[in-house]
């Protein structure tokens, strides 16, 4: 089985139980196996390192917060879990009769912290190098960008960072019956208005109007 997994991985392990103890979850219990906690820790670490590096040498015009943004998005547990389930990590965890049972090899939190826990594998098996090989052959596979879904929290910080006031959000307009309006929203900073948005509530519209924000100021136009 693990000779399958390996295989997937591009990697052979020297130390076959440091595999084990990547794929063993605290809820499985056979002769005090280790479960995995510790190398998500470590792999957690590494993780971070080498993606930090690779866009700081990718990205040498983009600044700290925006190099912050896109690590976040990279190593977050959502990202964790597609690329765990992309090499079908879940059939080769070692889980508890009760996790299986309610769908344990396909849970986001399991497989994010134990692709996470592989990593820290790799990094005591074979090194830095190999871990850091492992790592970037996944991000070459990425798009770097930045998760623009919270468009207000983006642009609340691209300010706070240049010691800009924060941004304000005021409702202009309201249009239509109760059960299906459309609310129009300016964002001003200081006065100026920076960007207008619509939608069918006043949030949408709020995030409608940072996004047009967050383009008024070049660094951020797609």
């Amino acid at each position: 089985m693990t000779e399958e997994l390996e295989k997937v991985l591009s990697y052979t392990f020297k130390d076959k139980n440091i595999l084990k103890e990547a794929l063993t979850h605290r809820s499985y219990h056979c002769n005090g196996a280790h479960h995995n906690e510790r190398l998500e820790f470590l792999g957690d670490s590494v993780l971070g390192l080498v993606v930090a590096a690779y866009l700081y040498k990718a990205l040498d015009t983009k600044e700290e917060g925006v190099l912050s943004k896109i690590k976040a998005n990279l190593v977050s547990r959502r990202n964790l879990y597609t690329w765990a389930a992309s090499i079908g990590l879940g059939k080769f965890m070692l889980l508890g009769a009760g996790e299986i049972a309610t769908g344990g090899r396909n849970r986001q939190s399991i497989l994010s912290n134990a692709m996470e826990a592989l990593i820290g594998a790799i990094y005591l098996d074979g090194g830095f190098d190999c871990a850091a090989a492992f790592i970037k052959d996944w991000l070459h596979t990425q798009k770097i960008e930045i998760d623009y879904g919270d468009y207000k929290s983006t642009l609340q910080e691209y300010l706070q960072h240049r010691r800009k006031p924060i941004p304000e959000y005021n409702v202009i307009s309201k249009i239509g019956p109760q059960h299906d309006q459309i609310f129009t929203v300016v964002v001003t900073v200081n006065g100026k208005e920076i960007g207008k948005g619509k939608g069918s509530n006043k949030k949408t519209a709020e995030q409608e109007a940072a996004k047009e924000g967050l383009k008024f100021f070049s660094q951020y136009k797609k």
